[in-house]
């Protein structure tokens, strides 16, 4: 069983749509819509409509696929998928998808994700390659960071750390070959859920923000976590919180939780982790 959640905040049907309809077309047999909305209260009834009227949802819906919607006080975006995986778990599913609603895709993606993962029972999670909408390459698999790596990005300018944002992004990898990668983004997170229950679900003191980068890096412990160029995705990146006080003041908040949980300068995973895929990629390029 195949299931997967979306968490939503103020948003509409409309901001859903794509990836929606991405889901109907795959094997994914459920969907949790966890909604953390404030000051909008539309998406309840849009998705009931939906749910009614919809020629293709109803379609898919005479052949087992579900749709939940669930309303909640805002527990940040690990909490909202909590609530999708735990549930997820006791309803058996072995694999989730966690999505952002401004993510689509073809057909051909979760299969192929749940082939791979299907042959290796090694890999607890996989991002596909992610492309903007104008089918560049989105660079989200990346080392683990140092303090001056995510910090940087925020308060110096591009040019005094451009050398180093190419080794934190892979650059050098070309993101055209499989990488076991210690961090892969939030937005597309393709996770075995036995891998799930030994490691641990996102960790809620993280709000928002971060709580990918501990969530992959735990998993990679005794993982693979990879990167799989093979098939990609669309995503309508944003990067809000480089342009909103508040949310730059979110990210902060938990950029700092996550360095007091793993350790400002000494990080032995970080070290080890980063050291090993950085020799593979070198060992790689020179084949």
């Amino acid at each position: 069983m195949i299931t997967a959640s979306i968490v939503t905040y103020n948003n509409n049907l409309l901001d859903l749509e794509g990836i929606l309809r991405s889901l109907l077309i795959s094997p994914v047999q459920k969907v949790w819509v966890i909604d953390h909305s404030d000051t909008f209260d539309r998406l309840e009834g849009e998705l009931q409509e939906y749910m009614r009227k919809d020629e293709d949802f109803l379609k898919h819906q005479d052949r087992g696929f579900q749709l939940k919607y669930i309303r909640q006080a805002n527990k940040g975006y690990g909490g909202g998928h909590n609530v999708a995986l735990l549930e997820a778990m006791d309803e058996g599913s072995q694999y989730h998808l966690v999505v952002n609603p401004d993510v689509w895709f073809g057909a051909e993606v979760i299969p192929a994700l749940w082939r791979l993962m299907e042959e290796d029972e090694s890999i607890a999670q996989v991002m596909p390659k992610v492309l903007f909408l104008n089918g560049s390459v989105q660079r989200l698999a990346k080392l683990l960071p140092t303090p001056l790596d995510l910090f940087g990005r925020f308060f110096l300018p591009e040019k005094l750390i451009a050398r180093r944002n190419a080794k934190f992004e892979l650059r050098q990898s070309g993101y055209d070959k499989t990488m076991n990668v210690p961090y892969l983004s939030g937005c597309f997170m393709f996770l075995r859920m036995s891998a799930l229950k030994s490691e641990g679900l996102f960790d809620e003191r993280f709000f928002m923000y971060i709580e990918d980068t501990d969530l992959t890096r735990r998993l990679h412990v005794k993982y693979k976590t990879l990167f799989y160029p093979d098939v990609s995705i669309y995503h309508r990146f944003s990067r809000l919180s480089y342009h909103k006080w508040h949310l730059s003041l979110v990210h902060m908040v938990s950029v700092i939780k996550y360095f007091n949980k793993w350790g400002w300068i000494y990080d032995r995973g970080r070290r080890r982790f980063n050291k090993r895929l950085l020799m593979e990629l070198k060992a790689n390029s020179k084949e």
